[in-house]
């Protein structure tokens, strides 16, 4: 019993001193982790809205009510996890970067930016998070995001055999479920713009795969 209750009393101390020390690493290297994280979204910003000063959280919003209109809309499987304003010098607002997280990616969420300006131009998109098949579907970075620079029509469909019309994008070859996973988060990013700022960007043809 004497030497369970020893055993006991290490183990307890090797804990306390395991935990105080996670403790302190963790507020160690939780400043420098924010920090990184802030910069990639303001990389990420830049990427998707070059023009703008400035960028800074929209007042008042509510990622549930985003849900609610992408659910209203049909994208079930989308969501909006952040909205910015894109600001001129002068402080006026020249459009909005649009955080999305898609679920249908082949290997989990995947996460972009967007940028949209206060006219409904989608400037592009930059990917945050991406664990997909490489040499198929992690090749979204080369073959995707090109492809919505610069695009004013909704929504976006996706083809296998070439893009011919303003809404169609290519897809990636063997990755029709990334390519798919993309293009609706997209869709659902024009979605909640539409319907939070009311804009209406240039309906494009169904054209569907």
């Amino acid at each position: 019993m004497k030497n369970m209750l020893k055993d006991a009393a290490i183990l307890f101390a090797i804990t306390l001193i395991a935990g105080a020390l996670l403790g302190v690493v963790y507020q160690v290297t939780k400043e420098p982790i924010e920090k990184q994280e802030a910069l990639a979204m303001e990389n990420a910003c830049r990427e998707v809205f070059p023009q703008a000063d400035s960028f800074c959280s929209l007042e008042g919003f509510d990622e549930k009510a985003a849900l609610q209109i992408l659910t209203e809309g049909g994208y079930t499987q989308q969501s909006v996890e952040d909205c910015q304003e894109a600001l001129a010098p002068d402080g006026s607002v020249e459009g909005y970067v649009i955080t999305m997280n898609t679920h249908e990616g082949y290997g989990g969420d995947i996460r972009f930016t967007m940028g949209v300006t206060a006219d409904g131009t989608l400037n592009g998109i930059s990917l945050l998070e991406i664990s997909e098949t490489p040499g198929l579907g992690m090749r979204a970075q080369e073959v995707l995001v090109p492809q919505f620079a610069n695009r004013t029509v909704y929504p976006f469909v996706y083809v296998k055999t070439g893009a011919a019309a303003e809404n169609e994008i290519d897809a990636i070859s063997g990755a029709t479920i990334t390519t798919n996973a993309v293009t609706n988060g997209v869709n659902a990013g024009l979605c909640y713009f539409q319907q939070a700022f009311g804009v209406t960007q240039e309906e494009g043809a169904e054209n569907g795969e």
